[in-house]
C-alpha cells in the first residue's frame, strides 16, 4: 500500500506525523511548525482535523482536549488587489 497523505498542500504523511509524535513532539503548535500543516492553500481545513485525530490516538488524549493551532494574521494589512495581482504595489 502507498503512503497515506495527511496534508496534500505540503505532502505530509501519516508516517511523518507519527514519527514526530513518537520522538516526543506532542504539541500541535510544534507539529505545525515542523511539518507546516495548516500552512498551505487550504489553511488546515483538511490536515488539522486528521493530525488532531492522530495526536489524540497516539497520546491517549481526547481530541476535544487538544487546542487547535493558532491562526496568525499578516503583520500588516494587505489589500486584496495586491494579493490577486491587480495592483503594482
Amino acid at each position: 500500500m502507498g503512503k497515506k497523505i495527511v496534508c496534500r498542500c505540503n505532502d505530509v504523511t501519516v508516517e511523518d506525523v507519527e514519527a514526530l509524535i513518537d520522538s516526543g513532539v506532542t504539541d500541535i503548535e510544534e507539529l505545525k511548525r515542523l511539518l507546516r500543516i495548516g500552512m498551505g492553500p487550504c489553511q488546515g481545513r483538511t490536515c488539522v482535523p486528521i493530525v488532531l485525530g492522530i495526536l489524540a490516538r497516539k497520546t491517549g488524549r481526547r481530541q476535544e482536549e487538544i487546542p487547535l493551532p493558532k491562526a496568525r494574521v499578516p503583520i500588516r494589512p494587505v489589500r486584496v488587489e495586491v494579493i490577486v495581482g491587480g495592483d503594482d504595489e
